[in-house]
């Protein structure tokens, strides 16, 4: 069985601690992160086996569909993605950069993962939801063409489902730049 993440995105806190707790009492998961994220939404992610994960966000997003905005499952997820979401990140130099923006919380880390596993980039930061009024962003570097290639992948998935709000890629940014998302 695979090493998976799974994460729900609702549209109350209510709802979304509810949907948590049936997650973490439906299979064998460890619950990573639960938390408000604005605009009073509320976010849960789970680890565990790539069956468990599925049957719990499976669980919770049947179970409270109404409230739900989003979901994934990410079966063997990119090594690179809790240090970005963390902000644990250590990145020397930035040839190019790499922004996407998406109106929701769950698609900015699935484009993530796509990012990674398209090209050699690294993840600089993901920043799920908190003090951007519900949308989500993510910054990445690497060589200008896998920087751009990266970024169109990831920009595909998210514009499937309506997500996607923004993106660009800056070769070889300012100093300036560069120390202020560093």
């Amino acid at each position: 069985m695979s090493k998976a993440i799974g994460m729900i995105e609702f549209k109350t806190i209510s709802t979304g601690l509810m949907a948590a707790d049936t997650m973490v009492k439906t299979a064998d998961v460890e619950l990573i992160e639960a938390q408000i994220v604005c605009p009073g939404k509320y976010i849960a992610i789970i680890a565990g086996n790539l069956s468990a994960v599925k049957s719990a966000v499976d669980a919770a997003a049947i179970h409270y569909e109404e409230q739900l905005i989003d979901s994934f499952v990410l079966g063997n997820p990119h090594e690179s993605i809790f240090p970005a979401i963390y902000g644990t990140t250590k990145v020397e130099t930035i040839d190019a950069l790499g922004i996407l923006e998406t109106y929701d919380a769950a698609s900015i880390i699935v484009a993530a993962d796509i990012a990674a596993k398209t090209a050699i980039v690294n993840l600089i930061e993901i920043r799920v939801a908190k003090g951007m009024c519900g949308k989500s962003y993510l910054h990445l570097t690497g060589e200008v063409a896998a920087v751009e290639a990266a970024i169109q992948k990831a920009k595909q998935s998210v514009a499937e489902k309506g997500m996607f709000l923004d993106a660009a890629v800056i070769p070889h940014p300012d100093k300036q730049i560069c120390e202020s998302i560093l």
